[in-house]
């Protein structure tokens, strides 16, 4: 990540009795204002603010509104340009129609976390195309335990400030192919489904996801919507990201380590 992603500071370090002042690192975090140009008028919105930490601004924007249903492939775009440290203005392609309505009352249901399980399920459903022919394959457990030490080994950002998340592509033999960071993990999956999205890897039904965190329902969300088919995650997974897991046939992983994990659900894709 770049600089910009590190804040430094001077503090007072209280350690067994003593107070030193000493300089620490801190995940810098500031609001990135995404806006998008759309229409045969040219229209110009201010679609959403998120806080983030600086860096790939551009793929986070990107992945941001793949996930949110908005541009179905990387072609909707027309452009894509940071106008400053904190603005990305997103131009769409002509023919996109958008419900700015419906789009409004999403991101404030977002949120407010006003939503229901199976309303937010049916939403994806209705919003997410890419799940035919999907190829069987299976992932050995050996090659889960080995993916969280992977993921440290690459967490620069993390290692300076202890706070901050990631997101991780890998193939189905544990061979890393991609990892972003950021302050929000929503935003370090954005980033890297941007990112996939430019490369013109989606659907990503032949990789695994790996969250440095907790499975939330609204990562489970965006990893459906990239076509993921295994979610492995440091942390715990919720109910309600159980449940949209098991619905679309994901395998969802939590409390990775090295010697160990739990399934919960669709284990069968698991070779022991």
């Amino acid at each position: 990540m770049s600089n910009s992603s590190i804040t430094k500071q001077t503090i007072r370090r209280v350690q067994q009795g003593r107070v030193a002042e000493v300089e620490d690192v801190l995940a810098t975090e500031e609001p990135l204002e995404i806006r998008i140009v759309y229409g045969h008028t040219r229209t110009q919105k201010n679609l959403a603010v998120t806080m983030r930490t600086p860096g790939n601004d551009i793929e986070l924007a990107t992945g941001f509104l793949y996930t949110e249903g908005i541009i179905s492939k990387q072609v909707d775009i027309v452009s894509c340009k940071q106008l400053n440290d904190n603005v990305v203005q997103v131009e769409l392609d002509k023919a996109i129609a958008l419900d700015l309505k419906s789009i409004d009352r999403n991101f404030y249901t977002t949120s407010s976390c006003g939503v229901c399980g199976k309303g937010s399920i049916d939403a994806i459903k209705t919003e997410c195309t890419i799940y035919d022919k999907v190829k069987p394959f299976t992932v050995a457990a050996d090659t889960i335990y080995e993916l969280p030490e992977k993921l440290r080994g690459q967490q620069s950002a993390f290692e300076e400030t202890g706070g901050i998340h990631a997101a991780a592509l890998f193939d189905l033999e544990g061979n890393l192919v991609m990892v972003r960071e950021d302050v929000g993990r929503h935003n370090a999956l954005d980033k890297l489904i941007g990112a996939a999205l430019n490369e013109g890897m989606i659907p990503l039904q032949q990789h695994i996801l790996l969250l440095s965190g907790r499975a939330s329902f609204e990562l489970v969300q965006k990893a459906i919507m990239a076509g993921f088919k295994v979610i492995v995650s440091v942390g715990a997974p919720s109910s309600l990201a159980v449940q949209t897991a098991d619905e679309f046939g994901i395998t969802l992983i939590g409390f990775a380590k090295k010697d160990k994990f739990n399934i919960y659900c669709n284990s069968k894709i698991v070779t022991v």
